[in-house]
């Protein structure tokens, strides 16, 4: 196993490529993900002449509850050739990624899994979900907040106006637990043209919300045409959608709702309190669907729960499980609230215990402490503390990952 060099980086890409199915990618993916792959962060498991493993890790910044921004380790790109499975070769990159990651600093590591069974044992707990949705538009109708109409609304060419979507995007990063903070480089996602994707439907579109003249939210979607012998039956097909505040998101979802001759939008891996939920007429006819997305796992437990605030004060000792990063294991006293805490070792007797997989789980806010106590993952030692723990942990917002890596 070694450090990637760039030299190496097509017959890693390929191997990667390879133990996803092998398809290939249009040449301004690849070109895309050559450029965002932090070699001095990923690794090669190589035997003899040929790669057969792959690992890396992007260098991000994620929010958390109270609105900071924590380094994080974004693993990616992991894979194992079909040829050395069973060997250990996933443990040996997971044992040298999360070594590699504490020596950088770094508090935690994220990532979304191909086969989340897959990373609980290396203690990566599922802390984000995202909303599925396909709304029949021919019969639900949205009703808008006062202030609605203010908002403007105009096309616009989706790398032209690339800047000023960022720029949405970046005022809206602190306020949501799970969204990253992007590096340069990574706007040209959201523009990418992946032709595999489209399956019959437009180019990509987007749309650009203005109020007093500024930019205030975007939307970029696809348009599938359809027509039967009845009439128009299309479909929009919504890649991402920002506002900075609830009345322009209101505008982008309306047009949405109304663009002509479609039917139907589709919508994946949006925010679970989204608040169209509450504008629509009939919530049975969207198909509302729920599915893992951001798992968390504590690198450093006594980092990682200083980086964040609590919605309620808590002060709990917390009995860790983690042999996988046997430093985090043991006793740690949090004490916090709304302005901050401190999550230092102690000898106290403990109130709650868990393990880490269960700390990332509800590290975000996203899955309580309650739920996991109910399904047996966490055992309260000292009664009521439970409860407090619980509450104390919940975010306002719930968290979201805006998109993949």
């Amino acid at each position: 196993m070694r450090t990637l060099r760039q030299d190496d980086w097509d017959v890693w890409y390929d191997t990667l490529l390879r133990a996803f199915g092998g398809v290939a990618e249009s040449a301004a993916e690849r070109e895309l993900w050559r450029t965002l792959t932090p070699c001095g962060r990923s690794v090669g498991a190589w035997d003899g002449e040929r790669i057969v493993g792959t690992a890396g890790a992007f260098d991000f910044r994620l929010t958390v509850p109270g609105g900071a921004s924590v380094p994080a380790a974004g693993v990616t790109m992991v894979s194992v050739s079909a040829t050395h499975r069973r060997r250990g070769l996933l443990t040996a990159m997971m044992r040298r990624q999360l070594d590699d990651v504490r020596a950088w600093g770094e508090p935690l590591a994220v990532l979304t899994a191909s086969e989340p069974m897959i990373y609980g044992r290396f203690g990566y707990g599922a802390a984000t979900f995202g909303l599925h949705a396909e709304i029949d538009t021919s019969r639900v109708r949205l009703s808008v907040p006062e202030g609605t109409d203010g908002v403007r609304l105009r096309y616009a060419d989706p790398v032209e106006e690339l800047a000023a979507c960022e720029a949405v995007y970046a005022r809206t990063v602190s306020g949501r637990p799970g969204m990253l903070a992007r590096r340069p480089g990574w706007e040209g996602l959201g523009v990418l043209e992946a032709t595999v994707e489209r399956d019959g439907a437009s180019a990509l579109q987007c749309v650009v919300a203005e109020r007093d003249g500024d930019v205030t939210g975007y939307a970029r979607f696809r348009v599938r045409p359809e027509w039967t012998d009845s009439g128009h039956n299309g479909g929009v097909l919504l890649q991402d959608l920002a506002g900075v505040d609830p009345v322009t998101e209101a505008a982008l979802w309306r047009f949405l709702f109304g663009i002509d001759l479609t039917t139907s939008l589709k919508l994946r891996g949006r925010p679970l309190d989204e608040a169209w939920q509450h504008l629509v007429s009939d919530v049975r006819r969207c198909q509302l669907r729920v599915r893992d997305s951001l798992h968390v796992r504590l690198v450093e437990v006594g980092a990682a729960l200083e980086a964040r605030t609590y919605q309620a004060p808590v002060d709990v000792v917390l009995e860790v499980e983690d042999a996988f990063c046997p430093w985090n294991e043991g006793r740690w006293r949090l004490a916090g609230d709304s302005r901050g805490a401190v999550c230092s070792r102690t000898a106290d007797a403990p109130d709650l215990a868990l393990s880490v997989r269960e700390l990332g789980s509800a590290y975000l806010g996203g899955v309580s402490l309650t739920a996991l106590a109910a399904a047996g993952r966490v055992r309260e030692l000292r009664p009521g503390a439970l409860a407090a723990a619980a509450v104390g942990f919940g975010s306002a917002a719930a968290p979201w990952l805006p998109h993949g890596f």
